[in-house]
This record gives structure tokens, C-alpha cells and sequence, in this order.
């Protein structure tokens, strides 16, 4: 049993910071779904997403694709191990997560959800804030910092996105780690896909480990001695993203023919978009 509850943990503390940036924002709307027509290596040309009811690509369609699509290149010397991780990673979406998100979104109301979601995303301001002066953002900087008093003061510690109301700071661009080494002019470096997190690089893995010592959420795992206090705000974290994170995952998969592949092009993509931001 305590082998069980320990694997319990450890799922619900799992952070999935990138399944969003699969396919979307974290707080906005998901991308077009990709439409993959070819498995090589490294080189995925990508169509416009269907609809729902649109019919599967044939081989014409696909070999149109590769002529008409832009190629999306990363590399990918560990894809054998990778896809084995993509494959597990969906079973426990499909077996463990999905249902957790489900439930959440059965029990807790909408208005509660999206509070809830809103303060996490407004503790995340050292995450942003450092960033930004790393990349020498200053003004942008600032503007976190005045974002992040109007929803703390006037938004009750963050429930309410007062900040929306505000042209000048309603829409500043995410700031994390890895943008900041693709800043400095580090590439991806190899793909990689993570245990319970998915799809990432060896640039955004590394920049993920400082994202999580910038959150606040975390800061209680630093602390001295055991605290089973600790596990409740990553917890909590996790659990308001899954709904989401996993429409967004889905999004990707929608339409494709290799969906690691589409997974893949999707968030090279994603994260070659938000660097420019």
C-alpha cells in the first residue's frame, strides 16, 4: 500500500508544464492541430488542422503535404526511447490523469476553476520577473512587476485577472528559463520526452528545473525537515492545469497520421513562436 501511495504522489505532483505548449498558451487558446505526412527523422512537414469531421489524409493527400507544408527540424537521436515514453506517458493520460482532471472539473464550478487557475498563474511572477531581466527585458520587467500588483491587490491575491483590463499589461508573453537560454543563442539540443511531463528538449529540461525553483508553489520542498504540508500546493498546481494542458495535448493528436511526430512539431514549433515574443 505504500508503495501504491507513493506512485500516487508522485503522479499528482508531476508538473506539465509543456503538454500545453504543445498546442497553446497556457491560459489562452490551443494552436492548429497538425497534420503529419511523413515519419522521417527530424524533418516533419505539417499541415493546417481539420475539423473533427474531416476525413483521414490518404496517400495522395499526404504526398501533397510534403510538397505544400513547412519542415519543422529537431533532433531526435533517442526516438526509439522516447517513443516508448510517448506511449506511456498517454496511457497514463488516458487511465489516470484524464479521469483526475475530469472529476476536478465535475466537482469544482467553473468560476471556481478559473480563480483557482488565475492565482497560481499570478504566484508564478518571480518566474516571469527574472526572466524578463535576464534577457535584459527591463521595461517588460516592470510591467510583470505592475501586472502582478494589480491582480494580487485588486484581483483578492490573484482570483480575478484585473490586469486584463489594463491594455498596457493585459497581454505581456509568458517568460520562462529555456526562453531565456534561447536568448542567449542556445539551440534545443536534442528532443526529449519526459516521464508524466511529455515532449521538452535538453534546453527546455534544464530551464524547467529553474522554472520550478523560481515558483513559489515549490518553495516549501527547501525547507528543513518533512512536511506533508508541502505536497499540497504542487499538488493543488497540477490539478488546476490537467484540464487544459490535456485539451491542448489533445488538439495536437487531432488529425495526425504519426502522433508523436505531430506532438513533436508541435512544440518545436510552440516554443521556436514564444521565443520570438
Amino acid at each position: 500500500m505504500k508503495l501504491i501511495s507513493h506512485l500516487t504522489r508522485l503522479s499528482l505532483l508531476a508538473i506539465f508544464p509543456f503538454l500545453a505548449q504543445c498546442s497553446s498558451t497556457a491560459s489562452k487558446q490551443a494552436a492548429p492541430a497538425p497534420t503529419v505526412s511523413s515519419k522521417a527523422p527530424g524533418k516533419t512537414a505539417v499541415a493546417p488542422a481539420k475539423s473533427k469531421t474531416a476525413s483521414a489524409p490518404t496517400k495522395a493527400t499526404a504526398k501533397d503535404d510534403l510538397e505544400e507544408y513547412a519542415v519543422v527540424d529537431i533532433a531526435d537521436p533517442l526516438e526509439g526511447l522516447n517513443r516508448a515514453t510517448f506511449w506511456l506517458n498517454d496511457k497514463l493520460y488516458l487511465v489516470i490523469f484524464r479521469p483526475i482532471s475530469k472529476g476536478y472539473e465535475t466537482v469544482v464550478p467553473k468560476p471556481a476553476r478559473n480563480g483557482i487557475y488565475n492565482a497560481f498563474e499570478n504566484v508564478k511572477f518571480p518566474v516571469r520577473f527574472v526572466n524578463c531581466a535576464l534577457q535584459g527585458k527591463f521595461k517588460r520587467a516592470g510591467l510583470e512587476t505592475e501586472k502582478f500588483l494589480v491582480n494580487t491587490v485588486g484581483g483578492v491575491g490573484g482570483l480575478y485577472r484585473l490586469s486584463d483590463k489594463v491594455p498596457s499589461i493585459a497581454n505581456l508573453p509568458d517568460e520562462d528559463t529555456g526562453k531565456t537560454f534561447a536568448k542567449w543563442g542556445m539551440g534545443h539540443g536534442a528532443y526529449i520526452v519526459i516521464p508524466f511531463l511529455g515532449p521538452s528538449s535538453v534546453r527546455d529540461t534544464v530551464g524547467l528545473a529553474g522554472d520550478y525553483a523560481l515558483n513559489p508553489v515549490n518553495w516549501g520542498y527547501f525547507s528543513p525537515g518533512k512536511h506533508d504540508w508541502t505536497m499540497i500546493p504542487p499538488a493543488a498546481n497540477t490539478l488546476r492545469a490537467l484540464p487544459i494542458q490535456l485539451a491542448g495535448y489533445d488538439d495536437a493528436k487531432q488529425g495526425s497520421i504519426d502522433h508523436y511526430i505531430a506532438i513533436r512539431s508541435a512544440y518545436v514549433q510552440y516554443r521556436d513562436e514564444a521565443v520570438k515574443k
